[in-house]
This record gives C-alpha cells, structure tokens and sequence, in this order.
C-alpha cells in the first residue's frame, strides 16, 4: 500500500488550502480554498490537477473561505462526493459559499463595464469564478460530522474531526489508513488556535500521529497577549473620538468580526471607551451571528457566563447590523465617530473597500487592523507603509491613522505552535509546514528540527511525497 500526498495550495503561502490523499485509487481532498495573495490568485482559475469526478470525498476544516471557497468550482467541473466538516462549519460554509459567489459574479460585471469604459483588458476574465448557482449545487454535499465521531470515508480509511480552537466549528483531521493489519495517522491541524482566546474553547492537542501536516502562519513570530491587544483597541478607539475621524475595521465575517463585538463589549461594560455607534456592515457576518447562538455548546465558559448574564456581545448597545447597500451607503453621511466592522478582512473585496475609500484619506480617521494580512494584498499594501492604494479603481493618498493590532488573531504564534507540536510523545515519520509565507514555514521547521528532532519539510506547490 502506497499513500501520496500532494501539496495543492497553502504551501509558502497562507491561502488556498489544498492537500490531495491518494490511496490505492481512493482519493481524498483536504480543504479546497480560494487563493486571496494577488501574484497567486491565477490559481484559481487554473483546472484542477486531477478530474474533480475522481475525488472521492472532501473533509473540510473549516469555513474561511482560504479552505473552502473553491468548492462550488469544484463541483461545477464535475465533483459530486461528500463534503465533510461539523455541523457548525456547516451552517457557516454555506453562507460564506452563497456570498462569495455573489461577489465574484458583482466583481465581474463591475471590472466588464471598467475595463469597456478604460479600453483595456483585466488580468483575469471577465465572468465569476463561480456562481450562486454553482455555490447552491455545493451545500447539499455538505455533510456534518460531530466533533470526535469516526466516519469512514472509503475502504480502510477513516476520519475523526477535533476541535481546532481557530473559528467555530474549526476542527484539525485525523486520518487514519488501514490494509494488512497495519495503519498510519495523518493528522492536518487545521488553522491552529490560540490559548485562552474569547469565545471558542483551546485547540485540542495530540500524543501521537506518523505524519503531521501543520501550518505556520505565525512560525516566526510572537503576538501580544489578548490583554494588551484589548488595551491597543482602546487606546485607537479613544484617539480617534479626539480626532472626530471613524474606526474602519476590515474584519473576517467568522470569528473576527464576533471576538470584535466581544471586546468591544468588554471595554464598554469597563468603562474604557465611550458608547458609540458600531455599525456590523456584513450581512454575512450578520447570518453568522446567528450560527455562533445556537452552538453555544461550542462556546468556552467565560462566554457561556456573559450569556448568563445576559451581558451577550451580540446585544451590544449601540449596535447596528447593516444589512442593504442602502444602508451601507448611508453610514458616510453620519457626522461624528462611527465603528465600522465590514469584510473582507484583507481588503480584497466587500463593502470594507467602500468605507475605505471614504475614509483612507482622512487623517482623523483611523483603520485598525485585527488580523493577518497576506502578501499581495490591499491590507498588505495598506499595513506596509503605501502613500497611495488602488481601491475600486481609483488611486487614494493614504493620510488615516493606520493601526495593526496582530494580538486578535485566531492563528498560534511561534510559540503556541511549538507547545501544540511538543504533544506529541514521539518525533512524526514526517512533518509537513505549511499555510505561512515562506520565511515563516522555514523558521517553524528550523525550530522544529532542533528542539523536537522532527523530519520536516517545507513543500513546493505541487510537490507530491509517497509516505508509506
């Protein structure tokens, strides 16, 4: 028996999670994401390297779209097989499915009549990626799988989900493969959480595995503990209401968005800043609101306790979820200090360019950053130090506050990655790094190889490896 596994995205990058099983023609994906960095976003476009039609089942980790946002292409090439997550994945996966096909299809109308009215020609086509339609053919193969339930996916080969500590519903995979008496784990972590983060329980740990495929988006870095990230947040919030400028939050509409709501509503219950109005310019991360209230059996104690106190996040004075463009629209007519929470949280589509560019070039206006921002990115571009983006066309000179507040991230620091891997009771026959940018893969398994003697390799996208 031969396993092959091959590194399809996520590989010295940070998005397009793809990782393709191959065992004795069964073959399994894990994760199918969406590329957001700009010099690899021609791989989505890109055929899939094997016929969709000969995959046998997908198991997702979770529902940003980085891990599930190629699905409904996917499907739409001929994929027709179960797509395994929890069941809070799910629920979210679906609302994340529905809404980036309507983007894709508002951003290809929108660069057409640009690029007719510019005369020139885009560096992608001109239609969606995928569709609504496409999105809507993917949701009935979803197929929920509680936390710590073995499933078998095809002969001799089972999957077991474990909560990953990320987003709601996150789980890292355990795969096992069994022929002839003999097995072999492979254990995919997933998005690694961090500890003791608001809302969402630790990440599970793990005392043995023989090949373990773990990312690195932090790998070399530490991040500030939660308490000072929260003491940043005031002190941006309070500093802006003394300029009279708005707070624009790109945020990610699943966890991000939420933890936002979270602390916000902490600071407010200490005291710490004023009430303000706090506009959730997301109908998703609205939608998704709902998904975290009914799984509070996911939720860590501490917030199971604020909802017995009847102190919910999602009731915070002041609140209000802005679902319509009209109403998106009319937030720039407010005088006065207004949050902004909107997607996506790298700036590379949604409503969150609109209020940046009514608000980048205000300098009394500040535009916090609570999460990461990958290479190739507007959020990159905006977080390094641009005098002057490109955002819906149009050139801005960057005059806002800018803030990046890296403490709020639902991804382990260096740190918390090597704790999570120390577990382990023995060195894996193999380690895989992956989901971090080059230098950051590389430092983790530097790291590794000295202080737990791991055989790690970084991969190559598409570089295929025969484990067993």
């Amino acid at each position: 028996m031969a396993i092959k596994l091959t590194f399809l995205g996520a590989v010295r990058s940070v998005t397009g999670s793809c990782y393709l099983i191959e065992v004795n023609g069964t073959r399994l994906l894990v994760d199918c994401g969406l590329y957001q960095e700009r010099p690899l976003r021609e791989r989505n476009w890109a055929p899939f390297p094997v016929p969709p039609d000969t995959i046998d089942a997908v198991l997702l980790t979770h529902a940003h779209l980085d891990h599930c946002g190629l699905l409904p292409k996917l499907v739409r090439e001929g994929f027709s097989s179960p797509v395994y997550c929890t069941p809070a994945t799910r629920e979210i996966t679906e609302i994340m499915l529905l809404d980036s096909a309507a983007i894709q299809e508002e951003d290809a109308k929108f660069k057409k009549l640009r690029h007719q009215k510019e005369k020139r020609k885009g560096p992608y086509p001109e239609v969606p990626l995928y569709t609504v339609k496409d999105a809507e053919a993917t949701i009935p193969l979803l197929t929920p799988v509680n936390y710590q339930k073995t499933i078998e996916v095809a002969d001799g080969i089972s999957a077991t989900f474990y909560d990953a500590g990320h987003v709601l519903g996150s789980a890292m995979i355990e795969i096992v493969v069994q022929q002839n008496g003999e097995q072999r784990k492979l254990l995919f972590s997933g998005d690694i959480g961090r500890q003791n983060k608001p809302i969402v329980r630790n990440p599970t740990v793990f005392t043995e595995a023989d090949y373990v495929v773990m990312e690195s988006t932090y790998g070399n870095r530490e991040l500030e503990p939660p308490a000072e990230a929260a003491d940043r947040f005031a002190a941006a919030i309070n500093a802006t209401v003394r300029a009279g400028g708005n707070i624009v939050i790109p945020s990610f509409a699943l966890e991000r968005s939420q933890e936002m709501l979270y602390y916000l509503n902490k600071l407010l219950l200490e005291g710490r800043i004023p009430h303000l109005l706090v506009f959730f310019d997301s109908p998703m991360a609205t939608n998704i609101n709902e998904v975290f209230e009914h799984h509070i059996d996911l939720f860590d104690d501490e917030m199971k306790e604020l909802l017995r106190q009847q102190r919910s996040p999602f009731n915070l004075p002041g609140l209000k979820l802005v679902r319509s463009t009209e109403e998106s629209k009319a937030i720039n007519h407010i005088s006065g200090t207004v949050i902004i929470i909107a997607g996506s949280g790298m700036c590379t589509g949604g409503r969150i360019k609109h209020h940046l560019a009514n608000n980048i070039s205000r300098k009394e206006s500040t535009i916090l950053f609570v999460g990461y921002q990958a290479e190739g990115t507007l959020g990159r571009e905006i977080v390094d130090g641009a005098r002057k983006v490109r955002i819906l066309g149009k050139r801005y000179p960057v005059k806002a506050r800018i803030v990046q507040i890296e403490g709020f991230s639902a991804h382990a620091d260096k740190n918390e990655l090597m704790r999570w891997a120390l577990h382990l009771q023995r060195p894996p026959v193999q380690g895989f790094i992956t989901h971090g940018e080059a230098r950051s893969a590389e430092s983790l398994a530097a790291a590794l190889r000295e202080k737990t003697g791991w055989n790690v390799a970084v991969p190559e996208y598409r570089q295929e490896f025969v484990l067993w």
